[in-house]
């Protein structure tokens, strides 16, 4: 295909020599040039593209998560100044022993006791601790767990619990709702008599003829 183009070219290059009208020396001048082009083409080996190279993510093996035994039963006691829970469990490594002492809660993990890992945390405290004065000791058959009281005197409970009981200040409440609950209750439950007079205790109120809806009842 080479040696086609180059016989071509001189064969042009001889006309372009004898040639006098310049349209005709534009015609084979433009010819040539393409000649050229693709004799370079021809000559020239394609350029093989390199293949894209494909990522291979390095999968790091994820670390498995560790699993704990809860130890929910233990012993306590106090006195003014502190409490102190007992953790009946052997074979246990001081090293290996994770404490996390907070103001209202404690989380404590024993490591690798026999082959298995242990834990035993309370969430929310009765009442404030002192964290850096808190402590763990272990023995040769129980832990023993010391918390150091933020403010002396005597707990009801380790676990704090919410008093139920105590009314929400936050949240006012119209004192009038109470008795239009109780009044809508009456008319739906009541007869004829009772919803007529509902009615006008209520229309009472309304026109101001009267500030209690339940003065119609006394």
């Amino acid at each position: 295909m080479a040696e086609d183009y180059a016989l071509d070219l001189e064969e042009l290059r001889h006309f372009q020599s004898i040639a006098k009208r310049p349209r005709v020396l534009d015609l084979i001048s433009s010819e040539i040039r393409n000649l050229e082009k693709l004799s370079k083409e021809a000559v020239t080996p394609p350029t093989s593209q390199a293949p894209t190279p494909i990522s291979t993510a390095v999968k790091v093996p994820s670390t498995p998560a560790v699993s704990y035994i809860t130890l929910g039963s233990f012993s306590w006691e106090q006195d003014n100044d502190k409490v102190k829970l007992y953790i009946s469990l052997e074979g246990v490594d001081q090293e290996k022993v994770e404490a996390d002492f907070k103001p209202v809660s404690f989380d404590i993990k024993f490591h690798d006791v026999q082959g298995k890992n242990y834990r035993c945390a309370i969430p929310k405290l009765n009442k404030e601790i002192v964290p850096e004065k808190c402590k763990v000791l272990v023995k040769p058959t129980r832990v023993v767990l010391t918390l150091i009281k933020a403010s002396k005197g005597n707990w009801l409970d380790l676990y704090y619990k919410e008093d139920k009981l105590k009314p929400n200040l936050n949240k006012e409440r119209d004192p009038m709702a109470g008795i239009m609950d109780l009044m809508k209750n009456m008319y739906e439950e009541g007869d004829e008599e009772m919803k007529r007079t509902i009615a006008k205790a209520w229309t009472d109120a309304r026109s101001g003829k009267t500030t209690d809806p339940l003065k119609g009842f006394n």
